[in-house]
Formats: C-alpha cells, structure tokens, sequence
C-alpha cells in the first residue's frame, strides 16, 4: 500500500500544469536531440542547464529527465530512417531497422520500437518505485566509510565497463578526481591548485566543465566527419505493427526489459550495454540466425526495449543512493546540486514530492512520447536532411549565451572553450571522456566522506577493512580491477566492445 500511495503523492506533483508543460518540452527536446544526429543528451543538458536555474527544482529534473529518455527514444528514428545511430544506444537498431526501412516497413520498426519503449519505460518505472524505499532504508544505514567504499567501486565499475583501453579509463578517472579538488578547501580555507588565478578560487564550475567536455567538444569532432545520409525514400508505411509481429516481437520485448533493467542499474555503460546485450542473446535463441541483419522485426524490438529500460532503471542509485551510474546521471547530481538539493538517501525524506513527483513523471514522459512521437515522424524526416554544418552556429551561440549567463562572466566562455579543446584532444587520443565526468562529480563526495571517515576513526586508515560493509564494496572493486587488467579478459573484453 506504501508504493501506491508514494505513486499518489507523485502524480498529484508530476500532473500540475507546469510539470506537465516542462515534462512535454523536455521530451520533444530529447526527441530532436536523439533524431538530430552529433548532439547527444549529455551536450544538449550541459547547454540547457542555465535555462532551469529559474525553474524550480521539481520542474527542472523532470525536464532534463525528459531531455534523457526522450535522445534514447528519438535515436531509433533516426537508425530506422537515415542509418545513423542519433545515441549511442541506437548503434544496434540500425542492423535491421534501417534493413526493414529498405524494405519498405520503416512504421512498422517505428512502431514497434515505440512499442517496445512504452513497455519497458513503464516496467520500469514500477521497478524503481518498488526498490526505491527498501534500497533507501538501507543507505541510511551506510556511514561515511561504506560511502566512500560504495563510490570506490562505481568508479571501478566505470573503468571495467568504458570502450577502450582500462589504463586510458583509469587515467581519466584520476584526471576527473584531480579536477574536482581544484579551488578553495573548505577545511582548512586553502587555495589548491589555483595558480593564484582569483577565478579558480570558486573551484571550476560543473556546467563549464561539462559543457566543454562534452557539448563543444561534441560539436568539434562531428565538423571532421563526411555526412552520408542515407535517408529512406520508400513510403514509411503503417506505424502500427500486426497482430503476428506482436506475437513474434513480444517474447524479445520482455527479455529485453528484463536485460536492459539490470543492467542500467550498473555504474559505468550499464545502460550503454544493454541494447548489446539485447541483441547478441536474440540471436543466439533465434531459430534462424541468418534473419538478423536482414530485417529481423526481433532485432528491433529486444534492443529498443533494452534501450529504454536501461535508461530509467539507471536513475535507481542516483535518486536512492546520490551515486550516478553514468555521465548523464552526473549531470543530474550537477542539476540537484545548483538548485540545492544534495543527491542521497535523505532526498526521500526532506523532498518526497521531488523523489515522488520524478518517478510519476518518467510514465508521463514515456506515454508523451508514445502519442506525440508517432504522428511527427514526417516532421523528423524533413530535419533529418538539414546538413549539420548549417545547426553547429546556432548550438555554439545558444551554449556561449548559456554558459556567460551562469555567472555572467566572460571568463565562463573561455574556460569552456579551453576545455572544448581539451575534450577534442581526449576523444582524438582515443580517451573516453564519460568516466572523467564521473571523476569528477564523484570526487568532491569522495573526499567529504573520506575526511568524515578518517575523523570518525580518529585517522585510522583500518575503519575502511574493519567495517564489514565497506570491506566487502572495497573486496569487489578491487575484484573487478585485477580482473579487467588479467591480459586474456583483457583481449576477450576489447572483442566484445568492438563487436
């Protein structure tokens, strides 16, 4: 009765006029950034994040979660119609959705992959309204030591799971955690690693550093890149799958929610493997194999599914614990933190309406984008063939205006721009750029928690071992650590990302 009466709670929050108007807003920005191919959600939140500073804080969340699951949506269209991923998650989609696109059932794969998400967004949600309470009673009982452990192990979680070489993970992790000390120590009132340049003294800004890294950066790598549109020129054909196609894609539906859930919960790409994962176990089941890169209906519906419950199940240790599991759960914790709100167990008790109001506006969002997505794929495809060269001035502008408006200094704008090179060298040297992000969000709660631990044991270095709880997180990720670097995972794990 505990869950229905929550559920109550945030709906009669999520339902107001406002919430209802910045949760459609936020879905149909998402959608464009998904269709839109080079943006991505974690560019087009850093960018949009001035905007929600006079939003109040229920509004703004549910706007930018609005922002993330609405890209995870709009990327099958554009993997469906054009062959390009819009989301990263979308990569998979392409191998038979553009296949039944060819084929002249491009409403069908639409239709279905809509299908698909509604289902596993709404599983979803009831999953993170059912573990939110008993998973939130139990951080409670967490002190500063199994707090620290717990992060120590989602960033290790991070290194395991990012593409590419562990040490590049690793060293982008150290960098994220280096940048996080920059500023003021508010123990002791001293300057680290300010150069004596006054700006640093405030520490750097997380919608700077973000918005270089990622929205800037994004827009640099994507004006090397030829366009090749392959934008469909058959008719779309009927959005709304048969009755056998339902039979034959509900069996992938199911075992992709369940996949896709599981695994957005994990630190690090959880979220990203899901679609994969999704995809491999569909054909390895498939009485025919061969279907699949052909225009294999299951193809379709397993990922998307996968997709879309990855992307929602990974708000559960952000919203329970305030440990995001990925980049864009960084910018959430970045979102509370402006607006005052510290990311933890206590979110439950001191703003049940926000924690409530968000998880009702996640079914909100995932039915808006079940009615507004379908009739305006007509729309998407007329933008699917505005060459970027003619949208990267208008981004540039609106985030420069973004970013000065934060602290109304220029200053702002060109520590972004030092940053956007920075993030353009990261990604020409073959670094990820996410697990910098996760450093760096995860750094400040690092070293609170660490000091608070050391305090509590008066220095003793042993409270970390000596508590049962924090000893078995420690155990894991150090687990986790030996066997990523062991030299045959290592290769075996390279295999599967470049699959």
């Amino acid at each position: 009765m505990d869950i229905i009466s929550h559920l109550a709670l945030g709906f009669s929050t999520a339902l107001t006029l406002q919430n209802i108007g910045l949760c459609l807003i936020g879905c149909l920005i998402g959608t464009l950034v998904g269709v839109l191919p080079g943006v991505g959600p974690i560019a087009t939140i850093t960018m949009l994040l001035p905007i929600t500073f006079g939003i109040d804080p229920v509004g703004a969340l549910i706007m930018l979660a609005g922002i993330y699951y609405g890209a995870q949506y709009g990327g099958s269209t554009t993997a469906i119609l054009v062959n390009i991923p819009g989301e990263a998650t979308a990569v998979v989609t392409t191998l038979d959705g553009h296949e039944m696109a060819k084929q002249g059932r491009a409403g069908t794969a639409l239709g279905i992959a809509a299908i698909g998400s509604f289902f596993a967004g709404t599983v979803a949600t009831l999953v993170i309204a059912a573990v939110a309470l008993p998973l939130t009673k139990l951080a409670l009982l967490f002190g500063p030591a199994e707090y620290f452990s717990l992060m120590v192990m989602g960033l290790v979680f991070a290194v395991v799971l990012a593409r590419g070489s562990v040490l590049k993970a690793i060293a982008m992790i150290l960098a994220g955690l280096l940048l996080s000390t920059v500023g003021t120590d508010l123990e002791t009132g001293e300057e680290r690693m300010t150069f004596g340049y006054a700006p640093l003294a405030d520490g750097i800004d997380f919608a700077i550093l973000a918005m270089g890294i990622f929205g800037f950066a994004e827009v640099l790598r994507n004006l090397e890149v030829t366009e090749h549109r392959d934008v469909v020129r058959k008719a779309i054909g009927r959005l709304l799958p048969s009755l056998a196609e339902l039979r034959q894609s509900s069996p992938s539906i199911l075992r992709g929610t369940f996949i896709g859930g599981v695994l957005g919960i994990l630190p690090g790409n959880g979220a990203v493997l899901g679609p994969f994962a999704s995809y491999s176990l569909e054909k390895k089941i498939a009485k025919d194999p061969r279907r699949f890169g052909h225009g294999a209906i299951e193809g379709v519906a397993g990922p998307e599914s996968a997709n879309n419950a990855g992307a929602q199940t990974s708000f559960i240790p952000l919203l329970t614990l305030g440990i995001p599991p990925n980049a864009v759960m960084a910018l959430m914790v970045g979102a509370m933190t402006i607006h005052g709100i510290v990311p933890g167990p206590q979110v439950m008790t001191r703003n049940p309406n926000m924690f409530w109001g968000m998880i009702a506006s996640m079914w909100m969002g995932n039915l808006m984008l079940l009615i507004i997505n379908l009739p305006l794929i007509g729309l998407w495809v007329k933008l699917l063939k505005v060459p970027y060269r003619l949208m990267f001035p208008a981004i540039l502008i609106f985030s420069s205006i973004g970013v000065y408006s934060i602290n109304n200094s220029p200053a702002d704008v060109v520590f972004t721009a030092v940053f956007a090179i920075i993030g353009y060298g990261i990604i020409k040297l073959g670094f990820e750029p996410a697990p910098l992000l996760l450093g760096y969000v995860l750094g400040k709660l690092m070293e609170e928690n660490l000091r608070r631990a050391l305090i509590i044991s008066r220095g003793d270095l042993m409270t970390f071992i000596e508590r049962p709880v924090s000893a078995g997180l420690l155990l894991i990720a150090a687990t986790l650590l030996i066997v990523a670097v062991l030299p045959s995972i290592r290769r075996s794990r390279d295999e599967v990302f470049v699959e």
